[in-house]
């Protein structure tokens, strides 16, 4: 059996490591030596999990959807991501890396959002820990995700609107990375996603791995075993696909399942669907695979869900999927939009439109009556309802 694991170069097989301008290199490099030591340590792990318990609400339900498992066939739990405080799974990343930072000695914080779920938590934990925060938020975002940016300057966060490309997530961290490039030695750079330079998609990944730690007590409480059948999440960077995951990346018996952004269709040219559209490359310090054209310009990505709107994908998901662990859909618009509705109706829990791309899936499975399937549901749907109610269905 081969281990999905990264290498000590931060490769998952042939995705990932360290691809950075000069002027960073002596900033990654150094966290790279610091930042196992530090959320390894007892002192740190001790501050960790009590601010997950008494701050974020930990741990999340696994809630067994009886009205969906009986639809489906199957025995269907959905871990609520959506429960934590500021109503994603943004938080748990985001209270471990600003806990580093606050050991690192950097005294000032920037991160990037999409959806704005990820600047939210970063604004929050900045608030919690008095750093002064700047968030860089693509100008489509910012109109597209409004309550959001309201939530993130009254949590006295700087928000910046980024003007360039067409001005979503891809843009917004680019931003990020030319800020940092200006402030290396005081800034640390919150990445909100298991993307960008060693040792980022590593770090987020444990960070975000006391999902899949719950899911194996939870499931050995109400099953008597500590594994699914199946695992389900969606995948845009892929941190909550990545924490669903991580306890069971090398137990053959749970079979992955990640949906990613189709968009209006792989074939549309109006997609985020990376890991069907990506070919090789490097986008944002590392490896993988990228939505670009023959001669390696970026193909701005297209998804109506901005959370998953990037043409990049974390480094252990391209190698996830290259090797046939996990099997990727790719989920159109319109099949998240249904799936969403579907969630509300049954279960009366309005997901996150990231989310749906995951519960979009469930029609696409053929399952077994015994099967024990666990879904993440990555975050609630409030930040969604305008464009809920341009799509509404009866």
């Amino acid at each position: 059996m081969h281990s999905h694991n990264i290498n000590t170069n931060g490769f998952y097989g042939q995705f990932g490591g360290a691809y950075v301008p000069e002027i960073l290199y002596h900033t990654v490099e150094t966290l790279r030596e610091q930042y196992l030591p530090i959320i390894q340590s007892e002192a740190f792990q001790q501050e960790y999990m009590q601010l997950l318990r008494d701050y974020v609400g930990r741990p999340s339900p696994l809630y067994l959807a009886h009205r969906m498992s009986a639809k489906y066939g199957c025995r269907l739990y959905l871990k609520r991501e959506d429960l934590n405080h500021t109503g994603a799974h943004k938080i748990n990343n985001a209270i471990g890396q600003i806990l580093l930072a606050r050991r690192m000695g950097k005294k000032r914080i920037i991160a990037e959002t999409g959806a704005g779920q990820h600047g939210v938590a970063t604004a929050t934990v900045c608030a919690l820990m008095d750093m002064p925060c700047r968030i860089y938020m693509g100008a489509t975002d910012v109109a597209r995700q409004h309550v959001n940016v309201e939530r993130m300057k009254m949590l006295g966060a700087e928000v910046f609107p980024v003007e360039s490309g067409n001005k979503t997530l891809k843009d917004a961290t680019n931003e990020a990375i030319r800020d940092w490039c200006c402030h290396p030695s005081d800034t640390f750079y919150i990445i909100g996603s298991t993307v960008g330079p060693h040792p980022y998609p590593d770090m987020v990944a444990r960070l975000q791995s006391i999902i899949s730690q719950e899911i194996k007590q939870q499931l050995f409480e109400k099953e008597g075993r500590d594994y699914p059948d199946y695992l389900m999440a969606c995948v845009g960077g892929g941190s909550n696909a990545a924490g669903t995951i991580y306890h069971y990346i090398d137990d053959e018996r749970v079979r992955i399942c990640l949906g990613e952004a189709g968009g209006k269709g792989i074939d549309s040219g109006l997609t985020a669907a990376t890991i069907h559209c990506g070919t090789l490359g490097i986008i944002h310090g590392s490896r993988t695979l990228v939505m670009q054209t023959a001669d390696g310009q970026i193909i701005e990505p297209y998804s109506i869900s901005a959370g998953l709107d990037y043409p990049g994908i974390g480094p252990m998901h391209a190698h996830l999927a290259q090797v046939h662990r996990a099997t990727v859909m790719a989920i159109t618009d319109d099949e998240a939009l249904k799936a969403a509705y579907e969630l509300t109706r049954l279960e009366g829990i309005i997901p996150a439109l990231e989310s749906a791309h995951a519960l979009a899936m469930l029609p696409k499975m053929s399952f077994r009556p015994t099967d024990i399937v666990v879904l993440t549901v990555s975050g609630r749907g409030d930040k969604d309802l305008d464009t809920y109610l341009k799509h509404q269905q009866a």
